[in-house]
């Protein structure tokens, strides 16, 4: 390999080191060409991106970036190296683990793991990283926690709402009851009041001025 091809390599590499907060450092040695295709594939279908390059080129790329913020991953940067970067800090543990049950093999190992800025060495911790909570988990539980008293106090509101409208209807019933079956309370008949005859009125015995003026009428002409 060139300088040139070189210098290019360990810019990839920076620009992978810089775009991922999450990457595994992986021993594989011992795989053969096929298996290597085949967990590639497997890494191309979670959206994990593997790449294979020498220890030394690794190192310059890292060192070039930030030596103190990655310096502990520089002691397993040894024997045969490829790197899977991921958005998903757990989903490379997963790939690995998976691997491995598939092919009854111990490779690939883990050697490291830098996960937003934490540092995990050693293939002992390759469980550990498979029970990582991702960003979108944590918020989910957080938003679990947050929603649960509220939906307790909306449970606890809904059934006492539903116990009002029982207790309600249970008291209404008796007097709904009592109303249907109280017989109707007929009206009492209007008395007729009987007809009265107004009695014609006497005749006004006539006076004597009325008497006088008959007889004077009465009186023979001469």
């Amino acid at each position: 390999m060139t300088k040139q091809e070189k210098n290019e390599v360990i810019e990839v590499l920076k620009g992978k080191f810089a775009q991922y907060n999450n990457f595994y450092i992986t021993d594989t040695e011992s795989l053969t060409v096929a298996q290597v295709g085949k967990l590639r594939n497997h890494c191309f279908n979670k959206q994990v991106e593997m790449k294979v390059a020498k220890n030394t080129l690794i190192r310059k790329a890292l060192e070039s970036l930030d030596a103190e913020k990655y310096s502990g991953v520089f002691d397993s940067l040894h024997q045969v190296t490829a790197l899977m970067f991921s958005e998903n800090p757990k989903e490379p543990a997963m790939i690995i683990s998976s691997f491995r049950k598939e092919n009854n093999n111990e490779r690939p190992l883990l050697k490291a793991a830098f996960i937003n800025g934490d540092v995990f060495v050693g293939n002992d911790q390759l469980k550990a990283l498979t029970q990582i909570k991702t960003k979108n988990e944590l918020i989910g539980e957080v938003i679990g926690l947050l929603q649960s008293p509220i939906q307790r106090v909306l449970g606890a509101l809904q059934n006492k709402d539903a116990a009002k409208e029982v207790v309600a209807e249970e008291a209404a019933a008796p007097v709904a009851e009592v109303v249907a079956e109280a017989p109707a309370v007929e009206a009492a008949p209007v008395a007729e009041a009987p007809a009265t005859e107004t009695p014609a009125a006497e005749a006004a015995p006539e006076t004597p001025a009325a008497e006088d003026a008959k007889g004077e009428d009465e009186a023979p002409q001469a």
